[in-house]
């Protein structure tokens, strides 16, 4: 399959709001970012982008099949027709982000993105890999009221887009008129918030009237402790992404009763079988907010900037056309992303298993790519020859388990 993934497209705008950030914080001497939680959140955005592949294809052949048999109109592509999928896109939105807060198994696929304890365009990244694939479970709409599905992928993404630059701390609030009518970065900080009061409110991403309409707007007020109240307390990616569908299983299995068995997965977040014990939501602010803030190895700064250069265009290798990959060539692409983001976990948590894993994934993501890629020049792979011998032996210096660590801010 190759149709042009708009995500790539995407991809250097949201990096370029990502540098403008990190200066301005470094300007205005804000401690809005930190290294290690940047770091595992990029990670899990690369992860997630492979996810598209798999989107791609429902979207262009399940919405195409029903786009061809069951529409009810025709809606060209054009000015006033994005305006208006961008509108239903914010509707449908609204109500998938709702149950994601309010249907277990729904909030399993969301939670991953919530459990980042900061607010900075990195959080924006940190999506889950199943939420991307049960989102596009509800567009199907659209395309019965006659939205192509390449119009819909496309407008879905630059929602997407809007959705990024809600998360950041750098813009307090907007003039009235602006913050009644829109979702600004005010407005999503609240969504993000462990605080009581902040709990499941504001779920529009575009237009916050939404929210205003069916009861659940809440107002900034007080400081925001970001984060969930249960967290994976690591920063794998698989367990980021998994971590809430372990725990429904878990409660699954100890339920005394069968029926509790099946609806627990269906049941409101929170929501405890019968005969199991139910603990009281926790009263969480910023002043007795208790982050997750493991110790990494030393010297990791610097690799770990470079690994994500490479994770970057490996990345590209896998979501576009540009290396020429067969579909194949690209999942086998993906995995050696998933190796590589895995590792960076270990290093941010200092893991005794780091060295081995990152010395032989030094070896063979290289190799790998090589191969697969014809259109590499000799100075090229001579390039990633250097690159990947000096990563080799930095891993072996500095990741061992009996390496330095290097406590977190």
């Amino acid at each position: 399959m190759q149709e042009t993934n708009v995500y790539f497209y995407v991809t250097p705008v949201a990096l370029a709001f990502l540098l403008l950030e990190i200066a301005a914080c470094w300007a205005l001497k804000k401690k809005y970012i930190t290294f290690n939680e940047a770091i595992a959140n990029f990670g899990t955005q690369l992860g997630n982008q492979t996810t598209n592949i798999l989107v791609m294809v429902g979207v262009y052949f399940v919405y195409g099949y029903l786009w061809e048999h069951f529409r009810i109109f025709t809606i060209p592509v054009n000015w006033w027709s994005s305006i208006l999928l961008l509108l239903g896109v914010d509707f449908v939105f609204y109500w998938v982000h709702r149950w994601g807060h309010e249907i277990n198994i729904l909030w399993a696929a969301h939670s991953p993105h919530h459990s980042a304890e900061e607010m900075n365009f990195f959080v924006a990244l940190r999506a889950s890999v199943t939420q991307r694939l049960c989102s596009f479970l509800f567009f199907w709409v659209l395309t019965i009221v006659g939205f192509t599905p390449a119009h819909i992928y496309t407008v879905v993404a630059i929602h997407l887009f809007i959705a990024f630059l809600h998360h950041t701390e750098l813009i307090y609030k907007f003039p009235r008129t602006i913050e009644w009518l829109f979702t600004t970065p005010s407005h999503h900080r609240v969504h993000h918030g462990v605080n009581l009061q902040y709990l499941d409110k504001n779920y529009s991403e575009f237009l916050i009237v939404w929210d205003r309409m069916f009861g659940t707007f809440e107002e900034e007020k007080e400081p925001v402790a970001y984060g969930i109240l249960d967290h994976p307390g690591t920063w794998n990616p698989i367990q980021i992404n998994f971590h809430f569908y372990i725990r429904l299983w878990k409660l699954a299995v100890a339920a005394p009763f069968w029926w509790d068995k099946i609806r627990i997965w269906f049941m409101p977040a929170g929501w405890v079988p019968r005969g199991l014990e139910k603990h009281e939501k926790p009263s969480i602010t910023r002043e007795n907010q208790v982050k997750f803030r493991p110790q990494m190895f030393a010297n990791a700064k610097l690799y770990l900037i470079v690994q994500v250069v490479l994770g970057l265009a490996l990345m590209i290798g896998v979501i576009s056309n540009l290396y020429g990959w067969t579909t194949g060539e690209k999942w086998f692409g993906a995995g050696l992303l998933w190796w590589q983001i895995i590792n960076w976990s270990g290093i941010l948590e200092a893991k005794s298993w780091t060295w081995l894993s990152e010395s032989l994934r030094n070896i063979v993501t290289p190799v790998a790519v090589v191969a697969m890629s014809d259109l590499i020049p000799q100075s090229g792979i001579l390039a990633i020859a250097a690159i990947s011998f000096l990563c080799f032996v930095w891993t072996l210096t500095f990741f061992r388990p009996a390496s330095p660590r290097l406590a977190t801010a």
